[in-house]
């Protein structure tokens, strides 16, 4: 472990390929370049302390450089105990950043660097599973007071937050960036698809064309993950507790049924669900020998590993991120990432494009929470519709398409509730 006085990482002598991967993000993150290059005009964030709990990856980095170039002082940290890239976090060090991460933390660890992170005394924080502000909110409410507002990068997250809003214990703003358009419709769906079966893969090279691929969960992220499976030559079986997503997945042309009915099927399991407990010991009692069994939601308690280990023998490691569970009856369970997210644990998360939008909308929250936080009320904000218009004309724009614009007299006919037939 490499220590200095505002880093923690696990080795300095990775910073130059770290660079390299930042470069190749910054390369495929247009919208966020254009808004540095503003911001070290305009300074959005001057005199702002930013602390960040977001996983450690090259797209991260070009974020955080955005942040700096706008004028903030930041400190940084892994969301995920697995999700680090040690190189990126050994460039972001060498370039004077204050990050305290590195890949394979134990829970002490992670939760060691949270706070480590706190001591800028931030006065915003941005956020993805709501760790850092839940730790703001209890072991270390006294960094609250200086805390003008907050954003929220994941579903797992906001979820967190509303909760904590409803019950009155929020105690500043924060702006919902998972809400987004720009956000839960292509980070979630077409990066969450994209990058969780690339983690599997790295995992374990498998093939995926003509097996059957069990997906936990048809929200924006299972959707994707079984839009994507099915595009490799899967046969994609979804499992659900809501009737409208349940319903989303038959008329997508999927097979829905219950996990009892899909664990004796699956040759790959994947979880998107942000539930605890939706692969049991159960399940894994009808599972086929060599069935794979991963998660691509935020927390490792979609699988219940404990019931796992307790039905096992023996256990190895048989490839990075991929361990092998021998059973009483000699059937073989491969749990991948240890029940983390696997396309950050066994791969490198959303592709760069991607996350090109997500995070001008966590940039363009914390420059509205800087100059409105103090005023706001301590609740879960939506980003408007104007933003999620703008960023998303932008992209396209970055990506070489363009759209009509409705005549005057197209615009008079669509408020004009006296035309008919």
């Amino acid at each position: 472990m490499d220590k200095g006085e505002f880093y923690t990482v696990a080795d300095m002598s990775l910073a130059d390929q770290g660079a390299l991967r930042v470069d190749w993000a910054r390369s495929r993150m247009p919208v966020l370049a254009a808004l540095k290059s503003q911001a070290e005009i305009d300074q959005p964030l001057a005199g702002m302390r930013v602390t960040g709990c977001l996983h450690v990856t090259k797209e991260t980095a070009v974020l955080i450089e955005t942040i700096r170039a706008a004028g903030a002082e930041v400190s940084w940290s892994g969301c995920n105990p697995l999700s680090t890239q040690d190189d990126v976090a050994a460039w972001l060090a060498r370039e004077g950043y204050a990050v305290h991460a590195w890949h394979g933390q134990s829970v002490e660890d992670f939760y060691w660097c949270i706070d480590r992170t706190l001591e800028l005394k931030p006065t915003l924080t941005l956020d993805d599973g709501a760790d850092l502000i839940v730790r703001v909110h209890g072991d270390k409410s006294e960094f609250a007071d200086t805390v003008i507002g907050g954003t929220e990068e994941t579903t797992t997250g906001v979820h967190r937050l509303r909760a904590m809003a409803n019950a009155g214990d929020l105690k500043y703003p924060v702006i919902a960036v998972n809400d987004a358009i720009t956000k839960w419709d292509f980070d979630n769906v077409y990066g969450t698809g994209q990058s969780t079966l690339d983690g599997i893969i790295r995992a374990t090279s498998v093939l995926i064309a003509g097996k059957t691929f069990v997906v936990a969960g048809y929200g924006h992220c299972g959707r994707g993950l079984a839009m994507r499976a099915r595009g490799m030559g899967a046969n994609v079986i979804i499992t659900e507790i809501d009737p409208l997503p349940a319903l989303r997945a038959v008329m997508d042309g999927f097979r829905v049924m219950r996990m009892d009915d899909a664990a004796p099927l699956g040759d790959i399991f994947c979880t998107a669900t942000g539930m605890k407990d939706v692969i049991l010991g159960r399940h894994v009692d009808t599972m086929k020998d060599g069935a794979l069994v991963s998660n691509t939601g935020h927390y490792d308690c979609e699988i219940n590993i404990k019931e796992l280990k307790e039905r096992s023998i023996s256990m190895r490691t048989i490839r990075p991120e991929n361990d092998e569970y021998t059973l009483a009856d000699g059937r073989r369970i491969y749990l991948l990432a240890d029940g983390r997210l696997v396309n950050l644990a066994a791969a490198e998360g959303h592709p760069s494009e991607v996350m090109d939008m997500s995070f001008a909308n966590q940039f363009l929250s914390l420059c509205r929470l800087a100059a409105e936080g103090a005023d706001m009320d301590a609740k879960v904000y939506d980003i408007s519709l104007e933003q999620d218009m703008d960023l998303a004309n932008t992209k396209l724009s970055t990506l070489g398409f363009s759209i009509d614009e409705l005549t005057q007299e197209q615009t008079t006919y669509a408020t004009d509730y006296t035309a008919g037939t």
